[in-house]
């Protein structure tokens, strides 16, 4: 019996030591849903870090863990260690709304330098607030799908009632179209859509085709609006509690799953037009210069109210043709 003993406290001690060298297991929480761009990111991550042996990423998606809203307060209690917040950020620090602006972003080079030049503005303003960002990961370039009529110009947003993310100045920019902004979560969308509650939405084409949103929307209108950068973040409090390793681990996976988020999300604008267009979805090009010159005075309005604002749009736009 006490050799029984011995050999069962041996194997314990031993799981123990395994799982001890195999580091935290860390849980990473998106609403993308399954063939996303935030599902693919998140996985290419995950895979990088758990390749590493030093600690094990398990990703949730679909809202499994929560909308963006919830996990980032599940970040500041510890309960889980990633999140991949996007436009939400905009209301945990006004820096982040300058992602609101449209058309300020022009494409994934222009995004590229001011993640490399301008990184640490966005993480000085996130940590402020307690979060540590480690990723400037991808959600896209937004169009807007609707039951309505084909949007061409800022006025055929007129009484529209849209969903739009919880981010205080894309509401005030759709409101500025003449459009209904309706603020929902992601989770929320398809059977808002489906029952009527709302009219259309607004996201990239790989989160409007991953949310099968093509089989309730009549039309897709190519406005290409925003960029909407996606964020993977951290807690101060997990950040500080991993020890240097794993901190290493995480961000070295995190900044090489950025370029793979640029490249994948690429591929998707290339092949999804089709796709949603195979739905019976009519596609229409936008006039983007009209929505651009609808777009004054909500620039106007940032550079007046939020601090440093104008100053963060005029950073961003010297950094379109590179220096």
């Amino acid at each position: 019996m006490k050799l029984r003993k011995l050999m069962l406290g041996a194997a314990a001690l031993a799981l123990s030591a395994t799982a001890a060298e195999a580091g935290p297991t860390l849980k990473l929480g998106h609403v993308g849903d399954p063939g996303s761009l935030y599902e693919a990111t998140a996985n290419n991550f995950a895979k990088c870090v758990n390749d590493t042996g030093v600690a094990t990423v398990e990703t949730y998606g679909s809202s499994q863990l929560g909308s963006d809203e919830e996990m980032l307060q599940k970040l500041k209690l510890g309960q889980i260690a990633f999140s991949l917040p996007s436009s939400i950020m905009s209301s945990v620090s006004p820096t982040f709304g300058v992602f609101e602006m449209p058309y300020l972003i022009k494409d994934r080079d222009h995004m590229r330098r001011v993640r490399d030049k301008m990184r640490g503005t966005f993480v000085d303003a996130a940590k402020e607030k307690g979060y540590q960002i480690l990723g400037f990961w991808e959600n896209g370039f937004r169009n807007i799908t609707n039951n309505v009529r084909p949007i061409n110009v800022p006025a055929d947003l007129k009484g529209v009632k849209l969903r739009t993310p919880k981010g205080e100045w894309r509401v005030k920019m759709f409101q500025s179209y003449g459009a209904n902004p309706t603020p929902m979560s992601f989770s929320e969308v398809f059977t808002a859509l489906k029952t009527g509650v709302i009219d259309g939405q607004e996201n990239p084409l790989a989160q409007i085709y991953s949310g099968k949103f093509q089989e309730v929307q009549k039309y897709l209108s190519m406005t290409g609006h925003v960029y909407s950068p996606a964020f993977l973040a951290t807690s101060s409090r997990n950040w500080d509690g991993w020890d240097d390793e794993v901190k290493t681990a995480v961000q070295d996976c995190a900044t090489k799953s950025s370029d793979f988020a640029y490249k994948t999300s690429a591929q998707m604008d290339e092949d999804l037009v089709s796709k949603i267009e195979a739905a019976d979805t009519a596609v229409n090009e936008a006039d983007k210069d009209a929505f651009i010159e609808a777009s004054k005075p909500i620039y106007k309005q940032f550079g007046e109210e939020v601090e440093g604002g104008q100053k963060l749009i005029d950073d961003i736009q010297a950094l379109a043709k590179g220096s």
